[in-house]
Parts: C-alpha cells; sequence; structure tokens
C-alpha cells in the first residue's frame, strides 16, 4: 500500500479517546507485520493498546518515531466530508486525524519497508499509543516497559503537526475535577439547605487570583507566548432548577507550565484553597464535603539538551527551529524518561481538532524524506 492508502485506512477507523482501540491496533500491527520486525503490543489497564515496533539491533540506542493512534470525536462539528472517510479535495487530504496525527503514522509505515532494507548499526523504533488526546495517558505505560524490551533510545521525535519545523520546548499541564456536595432544600428557605454553588464560586475567585500572580510574579520564559504559566476554570456547573438549592457543584481547573515550573506546584496552591474551604466549613460545622481527581498530567518539554537534535532535523527538511509552543505532547513524557526529544510532524496544529481537518500530501512526502535522511544519517552503518 502507498502512503495515501495507509493513511485512507487508518482515517476510516474512529479511534476515539477512552474507548477500545483494539481496530486501530490491529490495522496498524498489519501494516507491522513484516520480517525483521520486533512488535510488542503493550495494554493499558484499561485494556487499551501501545504498540511498539523495532527494526535492527535493539540492544543499541537508537531513534524512535512516535505518534498517537486516536483522534477527537467530530460529533457537533459541521463537515463537508464524511470525517472517518479520507476524501481528496482539491490539494487538501480531508478526514479526522488527517494532521493530528495519523499522517504521521502512515509516513512512519510507509517507511518500514525502507528501513528493512537499510543496514542499520542501530535501530529505529516506530511507536505507537493511546488515549494521547485525554491527557497522554496512555504513552506512560509503553514508556514503563522500554527498559526491558529495547536499549533506551537517544533520541525520539513526536510527529505531532509542526509544519515539519523542529519544537524544542513546550508546556506541561495538570488538569483536576473538584466536587462539592452541599445540602439540597426548597429555595424559599435558603438557610435550611447549603448551595455547593457559593463555595465553588469562592474557589473560582481564588483560582483567578492564582493566575494573576503567575502574570505578576512569574517566573516568566520569554520563548513562550504568554511568557508564564497560566490557570484556569474551564468548567463550572451545578444545580438543577432556580427553585432548588444547589446540592452539587464540579469544576474542572486547568494549569499549563512553563518547563522552569512544575503543574503540581500550581495545581497544589488551588488544592490548598480547597483545603481552607472545606476546613472553615468543618469549623463552622456546615455539611459541606469536597474531594477533587485528577484528569491529565504531563511535563513540560525542556529544551535543555535538544539542540542537536533540533538543529539536525531543521536542516534535514529545511525549516526553521521553533524554541517553544504553549500546547503540549507525549515528548516531555519521553524527554523525562531520559530520551532526547523533540516535536516535528506534518501539518498544522491550527487544523487540529476542527471540521474538515486536512493535510496536503506534499506534506507527507517531505516529512517521509526528512525521515528518511534522519534514518539514514543516524542508524545505517
Amino acid at each position: 500500500m502507498n502512503l495515501r492508502e495507509i493513511l485512507a485506512d487508518l482515517v476510516a477507523i474512529p479511534s476515539l479517546p477512552g474507548t477500545r482501540n483494539d481496530k486501530i491496533a490491529d490495522a496498524i500491527c498489519n501494516h507491522l507485520d513484516l520480517p525483521g520486525v520486533t512488535l510488542h503490543r503493550i495494554p493499558t489497564p484499561e485494556g487499551r493498546w501501545n504498540i511498539l515496533a523495532s527494526i535492527g539491533p535493539t540492544d543499541q540506542a537508537g531513534v524512535m518515531l512516535s505518534g498517537h493512534s486516536d483522534v477527537v470525536s467530530a460529533e457537533g462539528q459541521s463537515w463537508s466530508t464524511d470525517p472517518f472517510r479520507l476524501t481528496q479535495v482539491e490539494d487538501r487530504l480531508i478526514g479526522r486525524g488527517t494532521s493530528d496525527m495519523k499522517g504521521f503514522l502512515a509516513v512512519m509505515l510507509t517507511l518500514l519497508p525502507e528501513f528493512l532494507q537499510m543496514p542499520l548499526r542501530r535501530p529505529v523504533h516506530l511507536a505507537f499509543s493511546c488515549d494521547e488526546e485525554i491527557g497522554c495517558q496512555g504513552v506512560p505505560y509503553l514508556i514503563e516497559r522500554l527498559p526491558d524490551l529495547i536499549a533506551l533510545p537517544q533520541y525520539c521525535i513526536v510527529g505531532e503537526p509542526s509544519g515539519l519545523r523542529p519544537v524544542r520546548s513546550h508546556k506541561g499541564k495538570q488538569s483536576i475535577e473538584v466536587k462539592l456536595t452541599g445540602k439540597p432544600g426548597h429555595s424559599s428557605d435558603p438557610a435550611a439547605g447549603l448551595n455547593a454553588l457559593y463555595p465553588a464560586a469562592k474557589l473560582a475567585l481564588e483560582i483567578q487570583d492564582i493566575a494573576t500572580s503567575l502574570t505578576v510574579e512569574g517566573p516568566f520564559d520569554p520563548a513562550f507566548a504568554p511568557d508564564c504559566s497560566t490557570l484556569q476554570v474551564g468548567l463550572l456547573e451545578g444545580g438543577v432548577a432556580v427553585n432548588i438549592i444547589p446540592e452539587h457543584a464540579s469544576m474542572l481547573i486547568e494549569a499549563r507550565m512553563i518547563p522552569a515550573q512544575s503543574p503540581h506546584e500550581v495545581i497544589n496552591r488551588v488544592l490548598e484553597v480547597l483545603r481552607h474551604i472545606q476546613q472553615s466549613a468543618s469549623v463552622a460545622d456546615v455539611p459541606l464535603q469536597s474531594k477533587y481527581r485528577v484528569l491529565a498530567s504531563y511535563p513540560a518539554l525542556s529544551s535543555n539538551d535538544n539542540a542537536e537534535l533540533a538543529t539536525k532535523l531543521g536542516k534535514l527538511g529545511g525549516y526553521p527551529v521553533v524554541p517553544a509552543v504553549s500546547y503540549g505532547t507525549e515528548a516531555g513524557l519521553f524527554a523525562k524518561a531520559g530520551i532526547t526529544s523533540v516535536v516535528c510532524g506534518p501539518g498544522d496544529i491550527a487544523r487540529a481538532h476542527r471540521a474538515d481537518e486536512f493535510i496536503h500530501e506534499h506534506e507527507l512526502t517531505a516529512c517521509a524524506e526528512m525521515l528518511r535522511r534522519f534514518v539514514v544519517q543516524s542508524c545505517q552503518a
């Protein structure tokens, strides 16, 4: 199969995060099932699959190409074509995941037969993760298994859509859900109940103050826009009717952090406020209950040690190096595991998660040429 046929094969599978991914995993493994490929299917506790394919001497430090196989939903979006059927309109290949990031996966799979023909002195690894779109939840289980399966790669290229511009750094993220429980009652007697929206509103205002302090006090990193860490309440819900005292309130809170600051550091400030609200309620003998859970957490990608890799990819692809972006990827997790990592892939992040997501075929072929040359320089005898 050629590159476009492989992309069509992948796009046709609505591999939504948080759902069973056997179908996309089987499709990828069918493309990988060739003599000379060492193939591992690595499960997550939820029963979904990461995939690792290796070519060459796996006891040597090599290079890894990595991408996620899940895509966001197309529900509620106004598509001009079937989002799960690759459709060409003029010079655009339209379909869910074409840019983010099944285009890169298709390039990886297209290059596989070439990698198998190369006299490799260092291995090439192809990694396919799951559940990236819900906070990079799948890839940690793949990373955890790497020391048992292969020598730790020297380099990792995470092929998120960057216009083939090597990205050296990105922000980290942690998001949490907070739930507050009060006491219901008839709105004609507010004192007979406990309105859960009020402590939620207090927490939201305290979060606003913390967010403001980040913009004033820093730390700052001029490579990013905005140049500091950010914090926000993204969703606040509660109540069922205007004449019922709201028993429940829930909030989704997100911190995005520059590499100099840990997401845990800022979220812990939020949790300290929550604890103070709960303690004050307990002292006043108010029956308020609160709990939280972490929804997503991944570290920032630092540019401390990836200048050489980014520069090499920039020269091979003919594109400038990008110092930093504010969105997050799995590259931060690979870097934390000790693998020098950059983000570099075909397509544009601005097309991701939108109706009529697309990629140009010339972007895919340019990516293939860049990766081909990179593997020849880095791994071939």
